[in-house]
């Protein structure tokens, strides 16, 4: 395992920067090539094919940097989110052949297979990276901005912090005549100019020197100057625009969502069955009274009637008598 396996992680170290840039190989791709080697392929290979197998997924990983310059496919320079992306799809297919727990013959097919399209996706992600971040000479940006307002020109792309042997941004005012001002040269990476007017519209260019000759990046800003904006009036809150009043009754007309209907016939049932209670409760002691009454009212009319006879008056006794 031990030369081999030092190799194999050179050649990925190597495989994704230019020889410009530090950048250390990813720990997770080691980690699972150690594994694959020291873990998978005793059980999975014959020990006298685990050094031809070794060299040749060592020459498989090398052949990773062999991409072409191409300044709209690659220019020997790689972001660190690039090579990320690159690292978790290697992983990914790595994983799921040792998953699939495939041996011998179809074992090797399968890997160097998987190895040939990995490069392949990893050339893609790098033209992305080089046509959408790393920006060409050619590279040319339109900005509009409106009358009396700031106008910024942004030269810095997300590779310039993670890279080496870069200088200076220089900010360039092009003129017709095929002239060019310096406008300002320094770290910062925009140029920034504030309430800018008709005169300011133009041609501008960025570049971003480096140690070697050739600038590192370039980019051109072709800058339209638009019509100041109009603040619109805001009217009274005391005064209803025609607008307004369609707003509210757009709204009023707009049906109620399900959560609100539901709450507002739960209130209104438990409001109803409150005021249903307090009448019934009420009912029931008024009745209860009046029976109370009425018992009460029949007992001492019995007694009463029993104890008392009627008397007749004296005087029509003996007229009765004398009749």
């Amino acid at each position: 395992m031990g030369p081999h396996f030092t190799l194999l992680c050179a050649a990925l170290a190597g495989c994704l920067l230019p020889a410009e840039e530090c950048v250390m190989c990813d720990p997770s791709v080691v980690l699972a090539l150690k594994s694959l080697e020291k873990d998978y392929l005793p059980g999975h290979l014959d020990a006298k094919h685990h050094k031809a197998m070794m060299e040749r997924v060592e020459k498989a990983v090398k052949d990773f940097q062999e991409l072409s310059l191409n300044e709209d496919t690659y220019m020997g320079v790689v972001d660190e989110a690039t090579l990320q992306k690159g690292s978790w799809s290697l992983l990914k297919d790595l994983k799921r052949i040792t998953d699939s727990d495939v041996k011998g013959d179809l074992f090797v097919k399968e890997l160097f297979w998987m190895l040939h399209l990995q490069k392949e996706t990893f050339a893609t992600y790098v033209a992305r990276f080089q046509k959408e971040a790393y920006c060409p000479n050619k590279c040319e940006r339109n900005v509009e901005v409106p009358q009396m307002e700031d106008m910024i020109l942004d030269c810095e792309l997300n590779w310039h912090q993670a890279s080496e042997g870069l200088t200076d941004y220089s900010f360039y005012r092009v003129w017709g005549n095929n002239t060019e001002t310096l406008v300002s040269k320094g770290k910062e990476p925009t140029l920034t100019k504030s309430m800018v007017g008709p005169e300011d519209a133009g041609s501008y260019r960025c570049e971003l020197g480096s140690v070697n000759s050739s600038p590192a990046t370039v980019i051109n800003f072709r800058v339209t100057v638009l019509p100041k904006r109009v603040e619109e009036e805001k009217p009274s809150p005391n005064i209803v625009t025609p607008g307004e009043a369609t707003t509210e009754s757009s709204n009023t007309l707009q049906p109620l969502k399900p959560e609100k209907m539901l709450k507002g016939r739960l209130l209104g049932l438990l409001i109803w069955g409150s005021l249903a209670l307090i009448t019934g409760i009420t009912f029931a002691i008024f009745c209860r009274r009046k029976v109370i009454d009425f018992i009460k009212s029949s007992l001492f009319g019995l007694g009463s009637g029993v104890a008392e006879q009627p008397q007749v008056p004296k005087e029509k006794a003996t007229d009765s008598r004398h009749q």
